[in-house]
């Protein structure tokens, strides 16, 4: 047999997870809170469920839900959408971004990825027979130099992918990158892939520079969201895939044979809680208060704290601990010292080693101080 995956094994997140579990370590590595959705979302589901919502949902996703998230994207960031055409319901954020990857990447094309990157972009690229071009970024800024990154767009250049806020490292693309993204692609067939799950973990009073402000970006694009990501329930693999209706309507092609719909009574109960913004209003000040509080508790350790503008992620440096190699390090973090982190060489395509760890604070202050303790005992 020939594996159209050769080189890809079980995830970084599934072996940190297991390693965590098997020696009792406190897992900082996989991005998912210790805690649960609201208790009045979860009673939506069990209602819509009690209700008869458990067959199949529309296709491209319950009207009223995708009503709902053409309002709230109205009133964030200007967007005039049609949510008949424009907005399809998915089953999480990543099969969003498979679907938009099978839907337009036809073998041989280019796709640039900007790394370090989540790691489902580069498969999911190759297995549509897609060559990925990599523009990776240096720590400790991770700034992207749009001219440098234009100088990789061929005429064979089918896609490229953004992430902001951006997981691993953080940091935010703001107004200056979209606008300068938008006159590079201008006047090209670049079709744009923007992962925005993270959009309301943004800090510091920082607004999300999100691609559906930007209308010359916005033609070209496919946009990605995630309820998991907003609303505490990543195992729900509930998000959604806006773009203008050319692109939505092979978007949708892939999608109905991907999964067809998406899970029926999640939907409804979504439709029925977006009516309150203010559960997803609320979200800066709720993740920044976790991460101020995690910075506080590991500030007096020899681990470096690098700059954190969004998402659920903080990376630390811990050149001033050990000069293993990240993955070494963060096992041997997990096994000794109890803590489980994610080596942001797994986010490179070439594994290249800078001695950072991702650790993931969407956890409960208890955990977090816990967790605290531990690394503040890390000396070696």
């Amino acid at each position: 047999m020939v594996s159209k995956l050769p080189n890809v094994g079980t995830t970084i997140f599934t072996v940190m997870s297991a390693l965590a579990n098997k020696h009792g370590a406190i897992n900082l590595s996989q991005g998912f809170p210790n805690y649960n959705p609201s208790d009045r979302l979860q009673q939506l589901v069990t209602d819509h469920m009690r209700a008869g919502d458990n067959q199949y949902a529309p296709m491209p996703g319950l009207p009223l839900l995708r009503e709902r998230i053409a309002a709230k994207m109205q009133a964030l960031y200007g967007a005039n959408l049609d949510p008949e055409k424009e907005i399809t319901v998915t089953s999480g954020g990543t099969q969003a971004i498979f679907t938009a990857i099978a839907a337009f990447v036809h073998p041989g094309d280019e796709v640039i990825l900007i790394e370090p990157c989540y790691d489902s972009y580069r498969p999911s690229v190759e297995l549509m027979g897609g060559i990925p071009v990599v523009y990776a970024l240096e720590a400790p800024d991770f700034r992207v130099n749009w001219q440098q990154l234009g100088s990789l767009i061929t005429p064979r250049t089918r896609m490229l992918i953004i992430n902001t806020p951006n997981n691993p490292t953080g940091t935010l693309l703001r107004d200056a990158d979209m606008v300068y993204l938008e006159a590079l692609l201008k006047n090209t067939g670049v079709i744009l892939l923007s992962d925005e799950v993270y959009e309301h973990l943004v800090y510091d009073g920082e607004q999300h520079a999100s691609v559906l402000r930007y209308p010359g970006l916005y033609e070209r694009s496919l946009c990605v969201y995630s309820f998991g990501k907003t609303y505490h329930n990543t195992g729900w693999k509930t998000g959604y895939c806006i773009g203008p209706e050319a692109l939505m309507r092979e978007f949708r092609k892939v999608h109905q044979f991907n999964v067809f719909s998406s899970v029926m009574p999640l939907q409804a109960a979504f439709a029925d809680y977006m009516e309150d913004d203010s559960q997803y209003l609320g979200l800066p000040a709720f993740y920044q208060q976790k991460r101020d509080f995690f910075q506080k508790v590991i500030a007096d350790s020899r681990f470096k704290i690098l700059p954190c503008d969004g998402t659920y992620f903080q990376l630390c440096d811990y050149s001033a601990v050990s000069d293993e190699p990240e993955r070494d390090f963060c096992e041997r973090l997990t096994v000794e010292f109890g803590v489980a982190a994610i080596p942001v060489s797994a986010f490179y395509s070439d594994g290249r080693n800078q001695k950072l760890l991702r650790f993931c604070f969407a956890k409960t202050e208890e955990l977090l101080l816990r967790a605290g303790e531990k690394l503040l005992a890390v000396s070696r």
